[in-house]
């Protein structure tokens, strides 16, 4: 029975990684497979349209009461074309997007199955297209929130090796424009060349105050160089860069006062921001405990509430009082080269959901913890 069920999510995984869903047209083709997959499975689905995407909104169990979510999106960042086609390593499962959901996105997909027939525990799946988006302001996670959902949980199957991540760090990408003077490019003495300047700046950021402080879950900020722009002739020396810095920063950091040390470097100026506030749940939280006991229950002792270093859509049912956290199955490498997700641990991830649907029926009436500033929920 269990060797059947990894066989069927990885199956599923397999031909969810093959659709190349950093596309709008293979999300769009992606998207009507997941929908009539759901509707095979005995789950009520329905398309929403977001800025020309699919999202998807699926509901098994009681048609009213409080629910608990599943989320997960199904666009994955830009990859080469032979990592849209799935292979099996042994007992890992490799290709874009394996870690980073389609694995957990499968497994989920199963669960949402496995809960079809049962009428204790209301369960909303959404499945948006735009997870790894750089659009800042018209997100479909934060519209399908906005839109109106009684919820009192939700699980994101961000990668977390089957750990529940209770923390995770705030977003601050902020873009840069670092000024120095134009002069002949066979004279660069009499010039002062922004591009070099502007990778100085990088460095100087990672040195400020903030990136030395440490909170309980994580040893610091993630701090990354992702995109450098500047010069404009190749016989000039630039006085012109763009640097877009991306921040991950702690718990209890501001990020105003972040943006005040970097703004205060020489020649900086900061043209651009965009910024997701970092997520915390409680770890008492009566749902997280039974999130908790199910991940354990699927294989995994140690199952730790953990600090994660991506931010992630979690924000936005924070943002509206709903308590979330990031929960997804093992594996490795999500937006690199060789990103795998780990075949057994599929079957444990999918396990660890139905076991949580059915502990949710018992908590009867306890009632929802609620989002307090800073995107924390007590």
């Amino acid at each position: 029975m269990i060797i059947l069920k990894v066989m069927e999510e990885r199956d599923l995984a397999e031909r969810l990684i093959a659709y190349d869903t950093s596309r709008p047209e293979g999300l769009r083709v992606a998207a009507e497979y997941v929908r009539g997959w759901l509707e095979n499975a005995g789950v009520r689905v329905e398309t929403r349209d977001h800025g020309g995407l699919p999202m998807l909104v699926g509901e098994v169990g009681p048609v009213r009461g409080p629910a608990v979510v599943f989320h997960g999106h199904l666009d994955v960042v830009p990859g080469f074309d032979e990592q849209f086609v799935p292979r099996v390593e042994g007992e890992r499962l490799v290709g874009r997007g394996a870690f980073d959901m389609k694995g957990a996105l499968a497994a989920m997909l199963c669960a949402m199955g496995d809960a079809a027939s049962q009428q204790r525990t209301r369960v909303v799946f959404v499945c948006v297209p735009d997870e790894e988006s750089e659009q800042v302001d018209d997100r479909a996670t934060e519209a399908f929130v906005q839109s109106g959902i009684d919820a009192s949980f939700a699980i994101t199957g961000e990668p977390t090796d089957l750990h529940v991540g209770v923390q995770a760090k705030g977003l601050l990408a902020i873009q840069v424009e670092v000024r120095g003077t134009a002069a002949h490019g066979s004279t660069p003495w009499l010039g002062d060349n922004a591009v070099l300047k502007a990778h100085d700046v990088y460095r100087r950021i990672e040195t400020l105050p903030f990136s030395r402080q440490s909170s309980e879950l994580f040893d610091r900020p993630s701090i990354n160089l992702s995109r450098i722009s500047g010069g404009d002739a190749i016989n000039k020396v630039p006085d012109r860069c763009l640097i877009d810095v991306d921040i991950r920063y702690l718990p209890g950091q501001d990020a105003g006062e972040i943006l005040e040390q970097v703004a205060a470097l020489p020649d900086v100026e900061i043209v651009q921001t965009l910024e997701r506030v970092p997520a915390v749940v409680a770890p008492d939280d009566p749902y997280v405990l039974a999130l908790r006991e199910a991940a354990g229950a699927s294989g995994d002792s140690a199952s730790l509430s953990v600090g994660r270093d991506g931010a992630s859509d979690a924000q936005y049912f924070l943002d509206a009082g709903i308590p979330a956290v990031e929960f997804g199955p093992v594996g490795a490498g999500h937006h690199g080269p060789e990103e795998w997700v780990s075949i057994p641990s599929l079957a444990d991830y999918r396990r660890a959901l139905g076991t949580f649907v059915g502990a949710v029926g018992d908590l009867g009436d306890t009632p929802a913890l609620r989002a307090i500033d800073g995107g924390m929920a007590s």
